[in-house]
């Protein structure tokens, strides 16, 4: 396909020497080249569709990278990853030694703060800031964030500090209430206030209308804005960025890219915290992601004309996880759902239809979405908190303070645990086990087949400690349970020999083929913590070779070496470094989880005196 004005664009200043008149169109091939070749690479879609007239607009007017600008959350910067002169390796787009799917510092000077999860950007744009001002250096931090962002505390933090400071700061805020699911919370409903407040955007229109009329009335437009502040206030009283001290201008069309252009001229003139609030409409260009822009938010591959995903050929954890919570909140009335602003993700949708009263979404916001779980359970409720693994690391405090000193019964459903592929660095689930083997009274429970993740669920629910049940992305071999699950015992799966494997969750397959091909003993850790006292004896008592294989950081592996010295104990476990993007089947095979891989490590465990 081809792309007459984009085409022409192989960086900024090819931008910036347009005619303003072609910016509309210019949107529009942005738009297409992104339904393009997100088809075929899979990605982010429905927000960086959303975002396109904005980031062309920041592009014109701004000058990046002099001008700092951060997107919160990143996945919308697909737009400006084009732009910057990354049009051309765009098929690459997260797959191995391409582009990353988030912006990223190491890949371009215009990335210029490394974003993957929500809220941060506001905090990292004041910081910019700052250091420019020290630096003596007069140009502008500019952060692009979504409306559903804005409900994550940090953002509010930030807001509060940046209120009482004159930088040139501008926040740009998208709002299409959605962040990945529908929006929740006050703050959407004071942001819905604000867009629809008919009497307040009257008088607005009519005022600049009869400034714009003279010399004088521009310059009270320009300069009077503490007289301007003072009629928000009086004609539309809930607009809360006000009283942070930060300029609100705004609701504006966030698809009228000249209208934005003019909005950004006019903010680059001031020299203070601003907030301009566009309107826009998630998946805007391509109708399959504005019906649907749940399931286009992050999409494998799909066919252009009827948007269609292959089907999966097994059931994912997150669908067997929603479908036996709506099994066992019909037997036990006690039980309640919280999710931070991810029912469909993490495979609450029909449990909200159903038990909407049992249900709750507490937006971006992990760290109370957990401390509230404490409170419902010191009520007598028996909470389960759905969250990504990568996105309880903003929780680990309310998880151990207000959790698990307090021995309260809250379940972490804790899906993505593991290896993510595409999505990079930020979301891999592999620091969990290590951080959560810490906090004491808290089971770690680590099913490697369908059936062993729903009784471990049926368990975890059952039982009176705090739990974490960690499964991956995708599905789990859909396999009968040989042995039935008793709480903190481990399987031997193969006889026990002078050399086992020790592995859990989804390497259990691979290790299970090995351990017979070899003859050696095979152990299937069901619990991370805690565990097996028994066999963990046997070790030791009978000087048992040990090879434990965990698709984490090391952890289990460095608690055995503890638990069973002087036994031997060698680990495959993965590196504490960034894991970038690639399939997961590759990223199992560069950090050493294959056949050939572990015969060789067991092969030097054997051999060693």
């Amino acid at each position: 396909m081809s792309y007459p004005i984009l085409d022409t664009i192989n960086g900024i200043q090819d931008l910036k020497a347009l005619d303003e008149k072609q910016l509309p169109a210019l949107c529009e091939e942005l738009r297409a080249f992104l339904i393009e070749h997100v088809s075929k690479t899979g990605g982010h879609l429905a927000s960086s569709l959303g975002a396109v007239d904005l980031i062309v607009a920041m592009h014109y007017v701004f000058d990046s990278p002099n001008d700092k600008m951060i997107f919160d959350v990143g996945h919308q910067a697909y737009a400006h990853k084009i732009l910057t002169g990354r049009k051309d390796a765009f098929d690459t787009l997260r797959q191995e030694n391409g582009i990353s799917g988030f912006p990223k510092f190491s890949e371009s000077e215009h990335d210029v703060f490394n974003t993957g999860h929500a809220s941060t950007a506001i905090s990292a744009a004041l910081g910019l800031a700052r250091a420019m001002r020290l630096n003596g250096d007069k140009h502008m931090a500019v952060a692009l964030v979504g409306d559903g962002a804005m409900t994550g505390g940090l953002s509010f933090e930030a807001l509060d500090d940046a209120g009482q400071d004159k930088l040139p700061l501008l926040i740009i805020l998208n709002d299409n209430q959605m962040s990945i699911s529908k929006n929740v919370g006050g703050l959407k409903n004071s942001l819905t206030l604000m867009r629809t407040n008919r009497t307040y955007n009257t008088f607005k229109r009519w005022l600049t209308g009869v400034l714009e009329t003279s010399r004088f009335g521009k310059f009270l437009s320009r300069h009077m804005e503490h007289f301007k502040n003072r009629a928000k206030r009086f004609f539309a009283p809930n607009l809360p960025f006000e009283e942070f001290g930060i300029l609100y201008l705004g609701p504006i069309d966030g698809h009228d890219v000249r209208k934005i252009v003019k909005y950004l001229r006019r903010c680059k003139e001031l020299n203070k915290p601003m907030i301009l609030h566009a309107i826009t409409t998630k998946g805007k260009g391509y109708p399959f992601a504005v019906d649907n822009p749940e399931k286009f938010h992050g999409i494998a591959p799909f066919d252009v004309m009827t948007g269609k995903v292959s089907p999966e050929r097994q059931k994912t954890c997150s669908e067997l996880f929603g479908e036996t919570m709506v099994r066992l909140a019909k037997e036990n009335e006690k039980l309640v759902a919280i999710t931070a602003a991810m029912p469909t993700g993490t495979g609450l949708t029909e449990f909200a239809e159903k038990y909407p009263d049992r249900f709750f979404d507490v937006g971006i916001a992990e760290a109370h979405a957990v401390t509230m779980a404490a409170g419902l359970a010191r009520g007598g409720l028996r909470p389960v908190v759905a969250v990504y693994s990568s996105f309880l690391q903003r929780a680990y405090d309310s998880l151990l303070h207000d959790v698990c000193l307090q021995n309260l019964p809250v379940v972490i459903a804790l899906d993505r645990s593991g290896l993510v592929g595409a999505d990079g660095e930020t979301h891999q689930g592999v620091f969990d086990p290590a951080f959560l083997s810490t906090m004491p009274n808290l089971a770690v429970y680590a099913p490697s087949s369908q059936k062993e993740l729903v009784a471990m669920l049926e368990m975890a629910i059952s039982r009176t400690e705090p739990s974490v049940v960690r499964y991956p992305r995708g599905s789990l071999p859909d396999v009968p349970m040989k042995t039935r699950l008793y709480f903190g015992e481990w399987e031997i799966v193969e006889p026990l020999q002078k050399t086992v494997i020790v592995t859990h969750g989804t390497l259990l397959a691979l290790a299970r083929w090995i351990a017979k091909k070899h003859g050696i003993g095979l152990v299937n850790a069901r619990f991370l913590q805690p565990m097996d006292e028994e066999i963990l004896t046997y070790f030791r008592d009978n000087d048992i070779r040990v090879l434990v294989l965990e698709e984490n950081t090391v952890s289990l592996g460095e608690k055995i070496a503890l638990a069973v010295s002087p036994c031997r104990v060698r680990s495959i476990a993965l590196p504490t470094e960034p894991i970038t993007h690639a399939s997961v089947a590759r990223q199992r095979e560069r950090y050493g989880f294959t056949e050939e891989s572990v015969t060789k490590a067991l092969t030097e465990l054997m051999e060693e005196a």
